[in-house]
């Protein structure tokens, strides 16, 4: 596919398009191109309403957008066009339903009011006052008209007050609320003896006979994947300078141009510090205002700074570089002047008042101390200006090649080999989605062609091909006799302690003691909560899914743990304390009718999906 492209992107059939497109531009405009002839198409139709494709076309364009924008390293080869395509189009169908249904109820935003809204919101204002330049330009780069965007906060306004009138009129008794949190809150007394896996070891046996049985009814486990060994290029900014030559003579212009920075900067700082609680505000603007009526920093350091040992020497912290302090810290300190005191600076300490009391600077230390270091930096400099071409130069070489020796011995580059890649994807550069999506495409796999130069990381971009393919087979017995005995192993040795347990605790249910049974001593557990993090989660899950004793009688269950199979021993169910004056009630009440709202919305939600007559083209 990619050789055809290559071949008709010069030729007769290329010309010939680009002739159409400008006879239809010319005459009918560019709605001919985006609308067609008769009328703009449509993706779909709700209840006899058209979602067209020109809207469906934006969302779609705007949604991957947003998911870009979400990635650490934005690669567009990494979306899945069709998922987002499909999401977006069943989003319009739900919203358009919504909006009929406003519309049915009544529910409309006049104009006076959108634009009342509009002029309100805060990212189309500047220095607080509406700005309709802005406000232009901001929608136009969503893709926009200020028709169409005033049309969409009519819906979006007219959908949200169905949804908070049904979400706000979620309710919860209180009861049910006090129930939950004597759930919650509820403790149990219990006693715990673990099996080791030891102690069963004696019994448990894997035959040959086994192994091959399992084998052969589990074949889909042992299925080895195709796998392709690839060569590639990598680019890197890193390795540009590596092989860039800095001259003596740009060093020294680099080293006269840096001196004033070069110099190491100490700066001795005060401070106070207080906690930070529901006081802290209060505090902290009483220590303000008595520093703005003129009374000494270092007396208020004394009386209110929590650094006690700092506060004996008015809050003096002494002379310090960069990177000694918290970051927030640092970065007030160095903003300031002599003398200045800092705005509240909040760190993991608490909140701080910050004084620069002095300054003091080294000399610049000779070119020879610090040779290796600028001449690193500057040929890092270097080649980031170099980058951004050698990788245009690279990308255009890699899709005119048939391998990937040609474009590597132009550039000076190297072409390295990577075995046993899967489509899971393998070894770094490997590990990146977007590259082995490539690697495995038809036109690379099958075809024979190199892939994109792929952005795998900052500063770092990838082109591939492949050097061989590995179709998907059966892995040999002897091959994976290890791993299947390991896990025959570990099976059979749980159905032993298994069976331990339950014996265990038919003797112990039948009146015998711990120590009769032989199995260790109990560890007793009161008054335990869920979040009981010395035993384990599985440990307490198993507790808490025991029924509540009756009477003396203990309740006795097992479950399987890190170290081997616990047995427990429930004595008793202590309940929850509630406190339906607390924070937590009402926090919890609220929740739960929050939740009921939305449970109730999505239902509302449904039922008109449900009904609605949707026909998609």
């Amino acid at each position: 596919m990619l050789q055809d492209i290559r071949d008709n992107a010069q030729g007769t059939i290329a010309k010939v398009i680009i002739g159409l497109l400008i006879v239809s531009l010319s005459i009918w405009g560019m709605d001919a191109i985006v609308g067609g002839f008769s009328g703009e198409p449509e993706v779909a139709t709700v209840n006899g309403e058209d979602i067209t494709e020109r809207e469906f076309m934006r969302v779609v364009q705007m949604e991957s957008q947003r998911r870009l924008s979400e990635m650490d390293n934005p690669d567009p080869s990494m979306l899945d066009e069709d998922r987002v395509r499909s999401e977006v189009l069943e989003s319009l169908i739900q919203e358009k339903v919504m909006t009929q249904d406003a519309e049915e109820q009544g529910l409309e935003l006049s104009d006076q009011d959108i634009d009342s809204l509009i002029t309100q919101m805060p990212q189309f204002q500047v220095d607080g006052t509406f700005s309709r330049d802005r406000f232009v330009s901001a929608v136009r780069n969503m893709g926009m008209g200020v028709g169409e965007f005033r049309e969409t906060m009519r819906k979006q306004y007219v959908v949200n007050q169905i949804r908070a009138g049904i979400a706000q009129s979620g309710t919860v008794t209180d009861e049910n609320v006090a129930q939950l949190l004597r759930i919650q809150n509820q403790t149990r007394d219990f006693r715990v003896v673990t099996l080791s896996e030891d102690s069963v070891s004696d019994q448990v046996e894997v035959t040959e006979s086994e192994i091959e049985a399992y084998y052969q009814d589990n074949e889909d486990a042992f299925q080895q994947p195709e796998r392709v060994d690839a060569e590639y290029i990598a680019l890197s900014q890193e390795a540009l300078a590596d092989s860039t030559d800095v001259s003596d003579e740009e060093l020294r212009e680099y080293y006269e141009e840096r001196s004033s920075e070069l110099a190491s900067e100490e700066r001795r700082a005060a401070h106070i510090l207080i906690e930070d609680g529901e006081d802290a505000e209060e505090t902290m603007s009483t220590i303000q205002e008595r520093l703005a009526s003129g009374e000494d920093f270092s007396e208020l350091a004394e009386e209110f700074s929590v650094d006690t040992v700092s506060a004996e020497e008015g809050g003096d912290l002494g002379f310090a570089e960069r990177g000694v302090y918290d970051e927030a810290f640092e970065e007030a300190l160095f903003q300031l002047d002599k003398g200045e005191v800092s705005e509240p600076v909040s760190t993991s300490f608490g909140i701080h008042l910050i004084k620069l009391l002095d300054v003091q600077k080294a000399e610049v230390p000779p070119l020879e101390e610090l040779e290796d270091e600028l001449r690193r930096e500057l040929a890092r400099s270097k080649a980031s200006e170099r980058f951004a071409e050698v990788r245009s130069e690279l990308a255009d070489l890699a899709y005119a090649a048939d391998d990937l020796d040609g474009p590597a011995q132009e550039l000076g580059l190297e072409v390295r080999e990577k075995d046993g890649i899967t489509r899971e994807g393998g070894e770094a550069p490997f590990d990146h989605e977007g590259l082995v999506r490539q690697l495995f495409s038809e036109d690379v796999l099958r075809d024979g062609f190199n892939t994109e130069l792929i952005d795998v990381g900052d500063n770092m971009s990838v082109v591939a091909r492949v050097a061989q393919y590995q179709e998907a087979q059966q892995q040999p017995l002897e091959e994976v006799t290890d791993e299947i005995r390991d896990a025959l192993t570990r099976q059979k040795t749980r159905e032993a302690l298994a069976e331990r347990a339950e014996a265990v605790i038919a003797d112990l249910e039948s009146g015998k003691d711990i120590e009769e049974t032989g199995v260790g001593e109990w560890e007793s557990y009161d008054d335990q909560p869920r979040s009981n993090p010395i035993l384990g989660g599985a440990v307490m899950a198993g507790v808490f899914s025991l029924q509540r004793p009756e009477g003396d009688e203990e309740v006795y269950g097992s479950v399987m743990s890190d170290n081997g199979m616990a047995i427990i021993a429930l004595e008793a169910v202590n309940e929850g304390e509630v406190n339906r004056d607390g924070g937590e009630f009402n926090q919890l009440r609220n929740f739960l009718a929050q939740f009921e709202g939305q449970r109730e919305y999505r239902a509302y939600q449904q039922f008109l999906r449900d009904k609605a007559e949707v026909e998609r083209q």
